[in-house]
C-alpha cells in the first residue's frame, strides 16, 4: 500500500500575518481524510493571539480582533492542544500535509517557544515527520509550469473544489486532497516510501530556495535571502 491510498491528515493555519518569528496563531484545523477523500475526524480551534490582528489579515480569514477576544481560547492553552494534537498524528506515523509546511510548522514552533511549551520536534524527539507539502510536491513535479501555485492554483489545476477558502479547515481539507491527486498522477511520488518522500522534499524544498534567491539577486535585490530549511525554519539564536 502506497501513501495515495492511506488516511493524510491536514493541518492548517490561519493567522496575523506572515512573518513566522513574530505573527500569531488565529485559527487552526487538523482534519484526517480517508482514503475516499472524505473527512473521517477533525479539530478545530479559535485563538485569542494576544494581539491586534490587522486589518488586512482579517479581510482575508475573516476573523477580527474583537470577534477572537469574545469567543477565543488563551493563546497559551490553545497553542499546547495544537501541538499535541499535530504531535499525536506523527506520533502514529500518519502523514500529515500541510501547505506551505516552511511557514505553519514555524510558526507553530515559535508560538510554542513563546509560551514555553515543548515544540512539535521535542515532543517527538526528532524533526516533524513524515510531513507532506503540496507546495514542494507540485515545484517538484511540474517544475517549469507558469502560473501561481497559491493553494486555490493548485486547486484549480488538479480539479478539486475549494469552498471557502482561507478557512482553516477548509483549506487542510483541500491540500490534502490535492496531494492526493498529485501522488495519483505522478506515480513516482505517489508510490515513494513516506521516509523517502520526506527526504525528497528537503532536498526540493533547499532547490527551490536556492534557484528563487538566484533569481532575487539578479532580477531585484543583490542581497536576496531565501530560507532553505524544511518543514521547519530553524529557531534564530
Amino acid at each position: 500500500m502506497t501513501w495515495i491510498s492511506g488516511p493524510l491528515v491536514a493541518f492548517d493555519l490561519e493567522t496575523t500575518g506572515t512573518d513566522v518569528e513574530t505573527d500569531r496563531i488565529v485559527t487552526a484545523a487538523v482534519v484526517r481524510l480517508e482514503p475516499d477523500g472524505a473527512v473521517s475526524a477533525e479539530r478545530t480551534w479559535l485563538l485569542d493571539p494576544g494581539v491586534a490582528i490587522p486589518e488586512q489579515a482579517s479581510a482575508i480569514h475573516g476573523i477580527s480582533t474583537a470577534h477572537a477576544r469574545a469567543h477565543g481560547a488563551p493563546a497559551a492553552s490553545g497553542v499546547a492542544e495544537i501541538a499535541q494534537a499535530v504531535a499525536a498524528v506523527l506520533r502514529a506515523g500518519t502523514p500529515l500535509v500541510v501547505m506551505n509546511a516552511r511557514y505553519d510548522l514555524s510558526l507553530l514552533d515559535r508560538e510554542c517557544r513563546r509560551y514555553g511549551l515543548e515544540s512539535v520536534g521535542e515532543r517527538l524527539g526528532n524533526e516533524p515527520s513524515p510531513v507532506i507539502d503540496p507546495l514542494v510536491i507540485d515545484k517538484h513535479v511540474d517544475r517549469y509550469r507558469k502560473g501561481k501555485r497559491a493553494l486555490h492554483a493548485l486547486c484549480a489545476h488538479y480539479g478539486v473544489s475549494l469552498d471557502d477558502a482561507h478557512d482553516a479547515r477548509a483549506d487542510a481539507v483541500a491540500a490534502a486532497r490535492v496531494v492526493r491527486r498529485m501522488g495519483e498522477q505522478h506515480r513516482p511520488v505517489g508510490t515513494m516510501a513516506l521516509t523517502d518522500l520526506h527526504d525528497l522534499q528537503i532536498r526540493a524544498a533547499a532547490a527551490q530556495s536556492a534557484s528563487l534567491q538566484a533569481y532575487l539577486r539578479r532580477t531585484t535585490d543583490p542581497t536576496a535571502v531565501v530560507e532553505p530549511s524544511w518543514p521547519v525554519i530553524p529557531r534564530s539564536r
